[in-house]
């Protein structure tokens, strides 16, 4: 150990969940760093419908985490035998699945294995690998410490983060459970030591989202009128006498329109006067956040009149404008990257913004009165009016995590050098460029811990456990479970990866090592595994 940690009065902390293996344990509550991460329901509520939406885009936009690069994957280094701190302990698992009497030698995938998915702190959209684990509520996940402190950003807990038990290609069978408290050791919290680079998250009990993409529906004008979303009109060409026919029974309320095609001042709308001779035309031009801010405000515009100057804002009331100007509409990150080539070439005007995760877009308009010669307009008739719907999400209690997939049991102060069998998403190419895995479908390697402890002198590790194994990034947070039984599919997480090696100097990773899980790594696990979290909905 590296340290020597007395509690508080000498009192020992062995009540609870873990009392029997804690007997006796020099550790303190001080040890034990706990951030919040979805403070209320309706916030965790908001961060599953971010990753369900449109058919659970986001989950599938989702890349690898990227903590270690081709130059961190290097030689570990022998450090001598393990020192456990107290005696070695466990906790049992829950939820085990119907043993089989199949006789197959294929590795039986456990259900409570899936994916974490969050943002970080540059906004871009990760997964790491992870776990349900035993605790008093069910609502309890392991995972690495870097796959949920943000050590790029000051160790920060990253943004919109869930776990997706039994994740595949954008679905999430067993519903989506938003991380509520992060618990780690306040070593990796605040120092960022790798020696203890795991983390236990309390969860909300999971939902599932059913419902449809946006809808296009056709209704009456009042309707269209009074609908503050996207709208469509449905137009056909006319001659100007039959517009002017229009106009004169119905007024410029009447289902009758016009197009200027002039430039960049083209639009659908209902007003035009004629003066000395000369043609005019009230027209929406979309213009930059600059020029909207210069424009002045103009009142409601009336036929034959100019209560509009020469240009004006458009009313957000105006039910003729073509957009509420100055209002961030939230889009999608593929027409954020659309939108951001169009206007690197002048052919958008708004603002374009992309934060914590989300992508958003602002645009403008002003009305301008301009002249224009009569064969430059033309007119249509309004044969529909259309509005389009926002998607519908239904959300609905899926449970709680350890009731639906069950949960591994956690050990800590075990001899090494013992079988253990890792599961995790392997996606990252090997530093040689070889890419063996795809992180669609979850991986596992088998057989013994080296026998001693191992650090790495550049990422300041010493008291890690190594397994060969050629997983790759991806699998980083996945756990390592002893006596795992591949009828019963659940065993004990006596480790999560945490760092990737070339031990051979092929360029290639073909060692994974872990933090040595010891009576500290139990304190932090019996913290987590006693604060109840709750349901979303």
């Amino acid at each position: 150990m590296k340290r020597i940690l007395i509690p508080a009065g000498g009192a020992l902390l062995a009540t609870g969940l873990l009392a029997a293996g804690l007997a006796g344990n020099a550790m303190a509550d001080s040890d034990v760093a706990s951030d919040p991460m979805a403070t209320s329901a309706a916030n965790a509520k908001a961060i599953a419908q971010f990753w369900a939406e449109n058919n659970g885009a986001a989950l599938k936009a989702a890349t690898q985490s990227n903590v270690w690069d081709n130059a961190d994957v290097a030689k570990l280094q022998s450090k001598g035998g393990y020192s456990a701190d107290t005696k070695p302990g466990t906790a049992p698992p829950i939820g085990a699945e119907k043993k089989t009497t199949s006789k197959s030698h294929n590795v039986n995938m456990p259900k409570t294995i899936g994916k974490v998915f969050f943002v970080n702190s540059k906004g871009e959209k990760k997964w790491c690998s992870a776990t349900s684990i035993q605790s008093n509520y069910r609502n309890l996940v392991s995972t690495a410490g870097h796959c949920v402190y943000d050590t790029a950003n000051n160790t920060d807990v990253m943004g919109k983060w869930v776990f997706v038990p039994g994740y595949y290609q954008g679905k999430a069978p067993w519903g989506i459970y938003v991380g509520k408290q992060a618990f780690t050791h306040y070593d990796f919290d605040v120092y960022e030591d790798y020696d203890r680079d795991y983390a236990f998250v309390t969860v909300y009990n999971g939902v599932s989202l059913t419902g449809t993409g946006p809808q296009v529906k056709q209704v009456n004008k009042a309707e269209y009128d009074a609908f503050k979303g996207e709208k469509k009109l449905k137009v056909e060409e006319i001659t100007e006498e039959q517009y002017k026919e229009g106009f004169s029974k119905y007024g410029p309320e009447g289902p009758f329109a016009f197009d200027v095609v002039k430039g960049e001042a083209t639009n659908v709308g209902h007003d035009y006067v004629v003066k000395e001779g000369e043609k005019k035309v009230l027209t929406g031009r979309e213009v930059t956040e600059y020029g909207y801010d210069k424009a002045p405000k103009g009142t409601e515009t009336l036929i034959n009149g100019e209560k509009c100057p020469t240009i004006c804002q458009i009313d957000s009331s105006d039910p003729t404008k073509k957009g509420q100007s100055g209002v961030a509409v939230a889009i999608t990150e593929a027409e954020y990257k659309e939108l951001v080539a169009k206007k690197a070439k002048g052919e958008y005007l708004g603002k374009l913004e992309a934060k914590n995760g989300s992508w958003y877009k602002t645009q403008y308009w002003v009305k301008q009165w301009i002249k224009v010669d009569a064969d430059k307009i033309k007119y249509y008739k309004v044969v529909g009016y259309f509005i389009v719907e926002p998607a519908s999400v239904t959300v609905k209690d899926a449970g709680r995590l350890g009731d639906n997939v069950g949960g591994q049991g956690f050990a800590w102060n075990q001899p090494t050098g013992k079988y253990v069998r890792v599961f995790g998403y392997p996606a990252a190419p090997h530093p040689d460029g070889h890419k063996n895995y795809t992180g669609i479908t979850p991986k596992w390697c088998y057989g013994k811990t080296t026998s001693k402890l191992v650090g790495s002198a550049a990422k300041k590790i010493e008291e890690h456990v190594a397994l060969k194994c050629a997983m790759t990034e991806g699998a980083d947070g996945g756990p390592w479970l002893l006596k795992y039984s591949n009828a019963k599919r659940i065993g004990y997480v006596n480790g999560v990866t945490s760092t990737f090696n070339d031990q051979d100097s092929n360029n290639r990773v073909d060692y994974i090592s872990s933090p040595y899980f010891d009576g500290e790594t139990a304190v932090v696990y019996k913290a987590a595994a006693n604060v109840w979290s709750g349901k979303i909905v």
